[in-house]
């Protein structure tokens, strides 16, 4: 979106208040010290440079990682203003908002009409946990430079180096983040990547390079750029999934400085999740306004359709929205000069002017799209009375199952052994792979708060699967029910009956497989249960050996190779671990179920459409794209996170 011209000067930037203790305190401003925190100071960064794309002043930004450990930031754009600052008459404009925490262009005044910075924290925060940030910045025909040390301390004062080479303009920063603060401080090329992609994608037209410097890294050099902006998103994330028309559908709104674009194509999954929004650039997990007026918009248009074209009868029930989002992908992004973010991430928007925008160009334009586009429509049509006639059929399955339930008494599984506390912030269940493993289990739990659930083989891959089909899995039918809070649209988060729902599966490639298809269908059919934190996967050793008289675990073999590594003169033997079912109840509640002991990873997800996408992949019907997939991933399988 470009604005008219407007100016960018020492007055648009305004002060919040002043920057402490984020040294102290980092994980208050950027959530955690680990690779979480560690990425959010690059997106900081860019953030800023994306908000001058977004204000029309910005082409290309390239990011580089160099091999001192280092992460360049340089864009194109106006550069930060250099003169002095009116509310510090000793420091210049570009001095506060690398030195004072909520300093920047964004406030008040005219530099930013749109930004999506006001999520952040600015990048006096990413000075504050460095130990060197350098900052050139090409403005009014000259080349600016200053430095910092330490944490944020002022090395070298802003001052003019030379000229700025053809009259370039814009801001190159480089910034070192510090070790005694990060628990890691190397980049991790496919989380940028990935990230980057994204943002490429809802900025039409703007080019973001990413090339990786360290010479003990082989990754090409990526360059991201989508002239059909959120159209090649939709594009992207149905890839790996069967189209149900070639084309993908594009509506857009603008009004009083707001703007809506909506990108959209139907696919033959069974998914009625792939809605996925953005507010200003910012991935609104939680959805928000913009959402709630596309979801009634689009089920009133599609019902008006369907009767129109008689594709639906006077007397049939009206199409509900599930059936209609059924195979759905779309992107709706708006941008809004004053967004108002709610949440417990900060990541639902609760602008309420935006809904009525959103939802009269999806009346209008969807409507118009659908008139033009008579065999699309038809398709669409179809497969939501498919869709409604599974959720009938799926309807009253549940019926049966709650009367089965009723009759049974307590309507618990029988295979669950439960725990003796009632209080789910205290409670764990843990999903084991296999009857046998699930007796060695219930032995080594602490039965007042730790419940076990074992399951018998591989469960149904619910990426290919309609609801109706996949609550007559019994194994579906028995996670369901242990966990106590429904599933799809109607799973109710406060309900859920362990805090913490822990996947124990061997350490080989059947357990992979295994807990693959079960974070599928907590994905797919649980997905609040996976966003609030409460799923998380057990691991348990592949390796022991002995040093001195203490036996050692080792999770994996890049655990044993790190091992060999701290320790070269190892002679004893490595003893490879069988399943779960064969170990000693005492040893698996040494290595995996003890609270002291273990060692559990938390599954999170921080962008839906690069989860969803991976999910389609792994899980679907095309077996090219996983093919792909996993070659590309081959050498980085370690961190693989979903």
């Amino acid at each position: 979106m470009t604005t008219a011209e407007t100016s960018y000067s020492e007055a648009d930037i305004t002060v919040l208040e002043g920057l402490e203790a984020v040294r102290k305190r980092p994980g208050m401003y950027i959530g955690s010290t680990g690779p979480t925190g560690l990425h959010h100071l690059v997106w900081e960064v860019v953030d800023n440079s994306v908000d001058e794309a977004m204000a029309g002043h910005c082409t290309v930004i390239e990011i580089t990682l160099k091999n001192d450990g280092c992460c360049e930031v340089s864009d194109d754009g106006r550069g930060i203003p250099v003169g002095v600052h009116h509310q510090y008459e000793d420091l210049t404009a570009a001095e506060v908002v690398l030195t004072v925490l909520h300093a920047g262009g964004k406030f008040g005044g005219d530099g930013y009409k749109v930004s999506g910075g006001l999520h952040g924290v600015g990048i006096s925060v990413v000075n504050a946990l460095s130990s060197r940030v350098e900052v050139e910045i090409y403005r009014d025909g000259k080349r600016h430079y200053m430095d910092f040390v330490e944490g944020g301390q002022l090395e070298t004062r802003l001052g003019i180096t030379g000229e700025a080479p053809g009259g370039r303009t814009g801001t190159t920063v480089r910034f070192w983040p510090d070790g005694e603060i990060f628990e890691e401080t190397r980049f991790r090329f496919q989380t940028l990547s990935e990230r980057f992609q994204m943002m490429a994608f809802l900025n039409k037209n703007l080019q973001i390079k990413l090339r990786d410097e360290r010479s003990d890294e082989n990754h090409e050099e990526i360059n991201y750029q989508y002239e059909g902006g959120i159209r090649d998103f939709v594009a992207h994330v149905n890839a790996s999934k069967e189209s149900l028309f070639a084309e993908v559908g594009y509506i857009e709104g603008i009004e009083d400085e707001q703007e809506v674009e909506v990108a959209f194509q139907w696919n033959t999954g069974f998914n009625s999740d792939g809605l996925h929004s953005f507010a200003n650039g910012i991935n609104t997990l939680e959805g928000g306004m913009h959402e709630e007026g596309f979801r009634s918009a689009l089920t009133a248009v599609m019902n008006r359709y369907a009767k129109k074209r008689n594709l639906l009868k006077e007397n049939d029930d009206n199409l509900q929205g599930e059936d209609i989002r059924e195979g759905l992908t779309a992107i709706i992004s708006v941008r809004l000069a004053d967004p108002q973010f709610e949440g417990q991430t900060k990541s639902k928007l609760g602008n309420v002017e935006i809904r009525s925008l959103v939802q009269r160009t999806t009346n209008d334009r969807l409507a118009d799209w659908l008139e033009e586009h008579p065999s699309e429509g038809k398709v669409i049509v179809q497969k939501a009375i498919n869709a409604q006639r599974a959720r009938v059929a799926a309807q009253d399955a549940r019926k049966s199952a709650r009367r089965k339930s009723a009759l049974d008494g307590a309507g618990m599984p029988e295979k669950l052994k439960d725990c003796a506390s009632k209080d789910p912030r205290e409670s764990e269940i843990f999903i084991v792979e296999g009857d046998s493993a699930g007796g060695s289990a219930v032995q080594a739990r602490d039965p007042r708060t730790m419940a076990i659930l074992p399951i018998r083989g591989k469960i149904l891959n619910v990426e290919r699967a309609r609801a109706d089909r996949m609550l007559k899995n019994t194994e579906i039918q028995t996670l369901i029910q242990a966990i106590g809070s429904g599933f799809g649209d109607d799973f109710e988060l406060d309900r859920i009956r362990y805090h913490k729902v822990i996947l124990l599966c061997d350490a080989d490639v059947d357990g992979s497989h295994i807990r693959t298809l079960l974070l599928t269908f907590f994905f797919r059919q649980m997905r609040p249960l996976v966003q609030a934190g409460h799923v998380y996967i057990a691991q348990p050793p592949l390796y022991s050996t002995v040093v001195g008289r203490e036996k050692l675990y080792l999770k994996d073999d890049h655990a044993k190779d790190a091992f060999m590594i701290d320790n070269p003169g190892h002679k004893r033997e490595f003893q490879r671990l069988k399943g779960l079912g064969e170990m000693d109840f005492d040893e698996l509640k040494e290595t995996t179920m003890d609270p002291s002991r273990r060692n559990l990873l938390q599954v999170s997800v921080e962008m839906l459409t690069v989860a969803d996408e991976v999910f389609a992949t792994l899980m679907g019907e095309n077996v090219e794209s996983r093919k792909r997939f996993i070659q590309t991933n081959a050498r980085d399988v370690r961190f693989l996170d979903i």
